[in-house]
C-alpha cells in the first residue's frame, strides 16, 4: 500500500479532488497548509520590524492507494494539478506497512 501526500495551489485543489472522485479512491485527508520552495522568500517592513512573507498558501491532500495502481493515479493527479508554473506543488510517495489493518 502507498500513502500519496499531495500539495497542491489552493485553486487546482478541486480539480485534484475530482480526478481523486473520478479514479474511485475511496478516503482521502484534505488539509490547509502554508508553505515555500522555489518561490523564494521575501522580507517586508511592519512598525519598524521586518517579517517574513515566505508562506504561499497550499492545500494538502492524503490518499492511501494499492501498489498496483500507484503509477496510474500519480500520473493522473499530476495532470490535474500543473498549471506549468513554479510552486504548482509536490506528490510525496511513501510505502505504508499496514499488517493485519482493520477499515472501521
Amino acid at each position: 500500500m502507498k500513502q500519496l501526500t499531495i500539495m497542491v495551489r489552493p485553486f487546482r485543489a478541486e480539480a485534484v479532488l475530482k480526478t481523486i472522485q473520478d479514479l474511485e479512491i475511496n478516503a482521502c485527508l484534505v488539509r490547509e497548509a502554508k508553505g515555500f520552495s522555489r518561490q523564494k522568500a521575501y522580507l517586508d517592513r511592519y512598525q519598524g520590524s521586518e517579517y517574513s512573507m515566505a508562506f504561499i498558501p497550499k492545500v494538502e491532500i492524503t490518499v492511501w492507494i494499492n501498489d498496483q495502481r500507484s503509477n496510474d493515479v500519480i500520473d493522473k493527479i499530476v495532470r490535474a494539478a500543473r498549471t506549468g508554473r513554479i510552486g504548482d506543488g509536490k506528490v510525496f510517495v511513501m510505502d505504508v506497512c499496514w499488517p493485519g489493518a482493520m477499515e472501521f
